[in-house]
């Protein structure tokens, strides 16, 4: 696209810049594809040459992008403008039109992911896995947008094994290690961008962790794909527990759906690999109990952003990030070091907070459903947290013995979570429709982490009602409640147990 080198206009100062810009998509009369190509390389061309000078900051390529984005020969030329943008990535190797046309397709996307899709079409996966590879100190600008562009377009569609193919263990490693060189500065901008592509790239993992041989497949490429990111945190998970502490730390911060379930399948996955059960300190142990008490209690409060929209679908997400909260807080409590050390860490909280989960009569929660009743009962069931007698365990089997079945709501469950509905570990849906109703927000980004504290990191503050999470867990337990039904209308949990339904 250096053709027109000769043509490109001089600018002494910004304002002629942004002028220019505006001129060269101004025209109302661009038809034939020969004519949009024509300014297309002059408005990559032009922003290329005067990039430096005045495409510095993240603001600037934004309002770069959208100058083109809401042009008439954009609008008009949807398809064929994305496909052209989408050559230049893949062709170009200089780093100004790299930037420039990764930027614009990051923008684009984000308003319509047909511009993911017809990346995935013309398979720009591994690109991009070669462009971050090669990190350039000079262009720490240029690296965190193509990790924003990885993330975004596996957050919204199923990668294909071809394209996981070309994620290695020296790719993984790599973004491991980006997180743990870069961990003690404050202002660092890579870790969220970082560790969000690690958590899509799970989630993928997961996707074809279940796979079924498919003697169809003439490649003879089928069944499940090893998850490289447990693999390598079960080898050499001494080596980068940085990132471990930082997902905790978004755990705590983050009150968006979507994030949360990458996060916790990615924990679950940690609690329930034996090769993975010690790799968080134990104080980032106890940070973690004390977020999800809070955010258990939280959720049935609606004291999060998690509203109600007006097809009820916000409240079935809410019931199932309960359930995967959950799911997470049994192998957590039962398999890591706070089981093994003795330190039993908050017992008496968590032994109430089970109690108010199946408390019907309880103001501050929703009615109790029937995957609620049976994580509970399995959370009790650990060793520490039993007491002998425990007349809440054999009212809830009372409850479980009186319940009737759930209605089948499995299209539900994989529209947010994305999982099989067969085996924990399972995530048999592509990524595209666990997309499609919880990740429309797009999440603030945190401050990063400095290198952990010896102290343990105190959590957000969030009150609701009239008492505080302290206060309640604190408060006597009330009578055991009267035997009642399950809700009958409570969707299913995202990792279902062996024979749970039997």
């Amino acid at each position: 696209m250096n053709d027109h080198e000769d043509m490109i206009v001089k600018v002494t100062n910004e304002q002629e810049f942004w002028n220019e810009l505006d001129a060269l998509v101004s025209s109302d009369s661009i038809t034939t594809h020969g004519q949009i190509d024509d300014v297309l390389r002059s408005y990559l061309d032009f922003a290329a040459q005067y990039r430096q000078e005045y495409l510095f900051s993240e603001y600037d390529v934004a309002r770069y992008c959208y100058k083109l984005l809401d042009a008439t020969v954009f609008q008009r030329h949807q398809q064929y403008v994305r496909r052209q943008m989408l050559f230049c990535l893949l062709q170009e190797d200089e780093v100004a039109l790299v930037h420039l046309s990764a930027a614009v397709l990051l923008y684009d996307g984000r308003s319509s992911e047909a511009t993911f899709e017809m990346m995935q079409d013309e398979a720009v996966f591994p690109r991009l896995v070669d462009l971050i590879r090669v990190r350039s100190d000079d262009e720490p600008g240029l690296h965190r947008l193509l990790l924003e562009l990885m993330y975004e377009m596996s957050r919204v569609q199923k990668l294909t094994r071809d394209d996981l193919s070309f994620v290695d263990d020296a790719f993984i490693l790599y973004l491991l290690q980006l997180v743990e060189n870069l961990s003690e500065d404050v202002d660092d901008p890579y870790h969220y961008p970082i560790i969000r592509v690690l958590l899509v790239l799970n989630e993928q993992y997961m996707c074809f962790s279940n796979a079924p041989p498919s003697p169809s497949n003439s490649n003879g490429k089928s069944g499940p794909v090893a998850n490289r990111i447990i693999k390598l945190l079960s080898l050499h998970g001494p080596s980068y527990r940085t990132f471990g502490e930082n997902i905790i730390l978004l755990l705590n911060r983050e009150s968006a759906l979507s994030p949360q379930l990458l996060i916790l399948k990615l924990l679950y996955l940690l609690f329930t690999t034996p090769s993975t059960y010690e790799y968080f300190y134990t104080n980032d142990l106890y940070v973690l109990v004390d977020v999800i008490i809070r955010n258990l209690l939280d959720l049935d409060h609606g004291d999060n952003d998690l509203t109600m929209t007006s097809d009820g679908s916000e409240k079935d997400g809410q019931r199932a990030l309960r359930h995967t909260y959950l799911r997470v807080l049994c192998p957590l409590l039962k398999n890591t070091q706070i089981a093994r050390e003795g330190s039993y860490y908050k017992r008496e909280e968590v032994r109430k907070l089970l109690y108010l989960l199946v408390d019907r009569s309880s103001a501050h929660f929703a009615p109790v459903d029937e995957t609620v009743l049976r994580l509970v009962l399995r959370c009790r069931q650990i060793d520490w947290l039993r007491e002998e007698g425990d007349e809440l365990d054999q009212e809830i089997e009372r409850k479980l013995n009186t319940a009737m079945p759930a209605p089948d709501q499995s299209h539900l469950a994989k529209k947010l979570l994305g999982m099989s509905l067969n085996q924990d570990s399972g995530s048999s849906l592509s990524v595209d429709e666990a997309a499609a109703k919880v990740t429309k927000e797009k999440p603030s980004l945190p401050a990063p982490r400095r290198r952990r504290p010896t102290v343990k990191a105190p959590l957000a503050k969030k009150s609701w009602g009239a008492m505080s999470t302290a206060n309640l867990l604190s408060a006597p337990l009330p009578p055991l409640p009267v035997p009642q039904h399950a809700d009958r209308k409570a969707s299913r949990s995202p990792f279902v147990d062996e024979g749970e339904d039997a």
